[in-house]
């Protein structure tokens, strides 16, 4: 039998496979441009989200808050969301934040016992549109491996606060629960002797994540005292002492986590000795600008972190977006970061009793403008009353984004706009308990942060989710705090609200047969 026959062969079996898939080779450019414009964006099938093992501490809690907004054009009928617990295979260790100060075992590890319950699912969702809820002892809580598909898939998002009332970890640690990736930028880590950092990696996968960690502190990379691959078993979580992974100290520094096989689940658990705890998440991917929205009215400090990661140095503006305005921060008018360098400036009460978000852009100059990732340490209370929150530099809202667990009093929305006035819709989704959804549509002005109390469910009970929309105008970056304050001491978490990327485009679908032509 010659070649031509086992083409024709092959070109009938394959003949109904192909009819119908979309034509993405082939053709002229002008075909691939048209079929470009033709894109129609649709909901996604199937979400996945990873949530980090919260704390073994005995005098902890934690609220798991899950949700998916109801979209136009979904199938109402199909899908399930729900997560199960991940395996811990390191040997038992410290945990951060619990009695013993989170010291840790020789190789920083630290380790867990079985979830309780076994496989049984956790927060499984009946409907779209209203959030379910439940608590926990943290101490034995694991990590969580979620998947959503069907209706419940577009903008799932899961939130995670714990509450640890006594201790070094003393605060409440929140955040929202990450979708997979292969690299993760953490600006403001730290190797201090007054900080336990431990970095949670939980890979969601059948196969083992093979991962790279890597510390650049103020005067480049940090000298490794260890390997800093860390091999990842399937469906499993492994936190790690950033201290253990060299012996420099470092007050402020950036971390690089980066898969080199898999896909991994990445998030930082940041304890002061002295200032509480919280969960830091992930900056933005590096850009040339920045904005971190969200700065509390009475922060009294705020630290910013910011690392170019690329072979040129950067220089930055540096802008505070109040509520009427923009203004240059005194004496931090200017930025110069250097390349592989992480650079760190106390703004101290930048604030001034008003809320406002962060603005990175380019200096100016002949030279292509150069992209960083950027975080804030900000802090509220004083002495012994101080606790802590952080804010990565934070990617726009395309189309929505949603932030779960929201209480009846304690949440505060943050929402900036960079340049160009936007407007946007933000609904409070029925509680958990019950109620009816709430609507309201806001502008944000060019150049000013719009900090607000978000509108509540109708007779609504339990934790609700709050779900803003980009309706028109320019870019829009926002996040949600979470005050519950406690004993005097001002315990509150914030947590950035990117994109949820809940629609994906998809190109037209045309026939070519072209591509069973015999070479």
């Amino acid at each position: 039998m010659n070649r031509t026959t086992l083409s024709l062969i092959g070109a009938a079996t394959a003949l109904a496979a192909v009819t119908g898939v979309a034509a993405l080779t082939g053709g002229s450019s002008d075909d691939a441009d048209s079929a470009a414009k033709a894109a129609t964006r649709l909901p996604v099938q199937r979400s996945t989200l990873l949530c980090p093992t919260p704390s073994s501490s005995d005098v902890s809690s934690t609220t798991y808050t899950a949700y998916t907004p109801k979209r136009d054009g979904v199938d109402a009928k199909d899908g399930a969301a729900e997560l199960l617990p991940a395996q811990n295979p390191a040997d038992d260790v410290a945990d951060p934040g619990g009695d013993d100060g989170g010291k840790g075992g020789k190789d920083g590890k630290k380790g867990g016992q079985a979830a309780p319950g076994g496989d049984k699912p956790v927060l499984p969702l009946k409907e779209p549109g209203k959030p379910v809820t439940t608590d926990q002892d943290s101490e034995g809580a694991p990590a969580l491996i979620g998947t959503a598909d069907g209706r419940f898939a577009p903008g799932w998002t899961v939130q995670q606060t714990t509450t640890i009332d006594a201790g070094s970890g003393r605060g409440i640690l929140g955040t929202a629960c990450t979708a997979p990736d292969t690299d993760f930028w953490f600006p403001g880590v730290s190797t201090d002797r007054n900080r336990q950092d431990f970095v949670h990696l939980t890979n969601p996968d059948d196969a083992a994540a093979e991962v790279d960690l890597k510390l650049y502190g103020p005067s480049g990379r940090l000298k490794p005292s260890t390997d800093e691959s860390i091999t990842v078993p399937p469906r499993s979580t492994v936190p790690v002492l950033l201290s253990t992974l060299t012996d420099q100290r470092a007050a402020s520094a950036s971390l690089r986590v980066t898969a080199r096989t898999g896909r991994i689940g990445a998030a930082v658990q940041a304890v002061d000795q002295k200032a509480g705890s919280d969960w830091l998440p992930a900056s933005a991917v590096p850009s040339t600008s920045v904005a971190i929205p969200g700065l509390p009215k009475d922060a009294t400090s705020a630290r910013l972190v910011v690392f170019a990661p690329g072979a040129d140095d950067a220089d930055l503006k540096v802008r505070l977006a109040g509520p009427n305005n923009s203004i240059t921060p005194a004496g931090h008018e200017s930025l110069h970061v250097k390349s592989g360098m992480t650079t760190a400036i106390d703004l101290g009460d930048v604030t001034k009793g008003e809320p406002g978000s962060l603005l990175l852009t380019p200096e100016g100059g002949d030279g292509p403008a150069t992209p960083v990732v950027a975080g804030l340490q900000v802090t509220r209370g004083k002495g012994s009353d101080q606790e802590t929150a952080f804010i990565p530099a934070t990617g726009a809202i395309e189309r929505s984004a949603t932030a779960a667990d929201n209480r009846t009093k304690g949440s505060t929305l943050s929402l900036v706009a960079p340049g160009a006035t936007a407007k946007v819709r933000i609904t409070a989704s029925a509680g958990a308990g019950g109620g009816s959804p709430v609507s309201k549509t806001y502008e944000v002005k060019g150049g000013t942060t719009q900090a607000l109390e978000p509108p509540r469910p109708a007779s609504g009970k339990g934790p609700y989710a709050v779900t803003v929309e980009r309706l028109s105008g320019g870019p829009v970056h926002a996040s949600r705090m979470l005050a519950l304050p406690q004993d005097g001491v001002p315990m509150f978490t914030i947590q950035p609200l990117p994109d949820d990327r809940g629609m994906v485009a998809v190109p037209e679908a045309g026939q070519d047969l072209s591509l069973l032509n015999d070479d």
